[in-house]
């Protein structure tokens, strides 16, 4: 935990409070880099390594396509892209982030709305990707990839760190709560005549050291409390920030699941 373990008397925490709220508000989120929050908060990662799974794709592949870049950070990470590799991303700040980083590296970043249509012609690449999309559109998924081509994503599963989420927005409804279903995705994919040849699911452990951690990852990832801003949170995040320094850092679970899905090659036209 970040500082000192000793409770603080109430100014003294009232004042650590101010300074931590204050830094995490004004400090940019744009992109999908989480190193602001190193020393901050911790999270374990998916035992199948997303990242380094998909360089390897990308390494043997010739035109690929990554959906909902976000800044271009992890399709970054990749040591080799194929000739042809283009980019899509909603948020205009996300997408002049990742045009700077990628376009050195060959890639076309193109501004989309993360809605279908895709803006691409049919049986186009031969690998697509994604972490954490908001939706899998599987049907344009399918219809862009080139016959025997993969659709490799990480995706968020469901009740992904709902202990903090409730702690703001109170119990959710069942329906919330089965959302994402990785089975679910499953099905999606198989529906759009795909087939799935790897799914696994994991649940990992989250810790939030301090209220500065909640705030920037509130901010950042804007659908886990919508409309999430300092102001309007107040009351919970003081209550929050008591508990840290109480009991010591937050504990949430984040949930993570791994899809990878083919389309089949076209069968081929008997002789007659």
């Amino acid at each position: 935990m970040t500082g000192s373990s000793v409770p603080l008397g109430p100014a003294a925490s009232d004042a650590r409070f101010d300074v931590l709220v204050a830094e995490a508000d004004a400090v940019s989120v744009d992109g999908w880099d989480f190193s602001w929050l190193d020393g901050r908060a911790t999270e374990q990662r998916p035992s199948w390594g997303y990242a380094r799974a998909m360089a390897g794709r990308m390494a043997r592949a010739e035109a690929a396509l990554d959906i909902q870049t976000g800044g271009g950070e992890v399709l970054a990470s990749a040591p080799v892209l194929p000739p042809l590799t283009v980019a899509t991303e909603s948020w205009p700040p996300n997408v002049a982030r990742a045009t700077t980083l990628l376009r050195p590296r060959g890639v076309a970043v193109v501004a989309d709305s993360d809605e279908p249509p895709l803006p691409f012609a049919d049986d186009t690449f031969d690998l697509v990707v994604s972490r954490h999309p908001v939706t899998a559109w599987w049907d344009e998924i399918a219809r862009v990839l080139a016959p025997g081509g993969t659709y490799f994503s990480q995706q968020v599963g469901p009740e992904s760190v709902f202990e903090l989420v409730e702690y703001f927005l109170g119990p959710r409804s069942a329906e919330e709560r089965g959302a994402r279903d990785p089975q679910a995705a499953r099905e999606d994919a198989e529906a759009a005549g795909l087939e799935v040849t790897d799914l696994r699911a994991e649940r990992l452990r989250v810790e939030f050291l301090d209220i500065g951690s909640v705030v920037y990852f509130l901010r950042k990832v804007i659908w886990m409390v919508p409309g999430f801003t300092v102001g309007d949170h107040l009351p919970q995040l003081r209550s929050l920030h008591r508990k840290i320094e109480r009991d010591g850092p937050f504990v949430a679970h984040s949930a993570r699941f791994l899809i990878e899905a083919r389309k089949p090659d076209r069968a081929s036209t008997p002789l007659r």
